[in-house]
């Protein structure tokens, strides 16, 4: 198994994601080429509780242009975790 710290890249602190807090569900940008387990051992690994469900999405980058030269943003993979009932994420609380 790879480092968890090389799964789990950094948390997303967005309005929408700290309403999901609410329903127990926590967002990270996780590594391009981690799988649901991989992601679940990383996550009950570094924080020490228990995860019922791991979702995955893919977002591409965005075309950008700066000073007339095109560019693209690079892609990532997000993860929505899931926490058993009565587990927490102390990272989160205080944000």
């Amino acid at each position: 198994m790879k480092n968890p710290r090389d799964i789990l890249i950094k948390p997303v602190v967005t309005e929408k994601s700290m309403s999901m807090l609410e329903e127990n569900k926590y967002t990270f940008i996780v590594d391009l080429k981690a799988n649901k387990i991989e992601i679940r051992q990383a996550v009950e690994e570094l924080f020490n509780v228990k995860v019922d469900k791991v979702r995955t999405m893919r977002v591409k980058g965005k075309f950008k242009r700066v000073r007339n030269r095109p560019g693209k943003t690079p892609d990532r993979k997000k993860a929505i975790v899931t926490l058993k009932q009565g587990n927490k994420i102390q990272l989160f609380e205080g944000v």
